[in-house]
């Protein structure tokens, strides 16, 4: 589930470098996506 929210967010991301839509939005979903997928590696080596 979070791989494929990652994988869009991602490729929303290149779109909006490609057409100029959605601005700091996307860039700020893509940042949140990048912190979760982050503590969710940490948190999964720990336990």
């Amino acid at each position: 589930m979070l791989w494929t929210i990652f994988v869009i967010l991602v490729i929303l991301w290149l779109l909006g470098f490609s057409f100029n839509i959605g601005g700091g939005l996307i860039h700020l979903l893509l940042v949140i996506a990048v912190i979760v997928l982050i503590y969710n590696l940490v948190m999964r080596r720990r336990g």
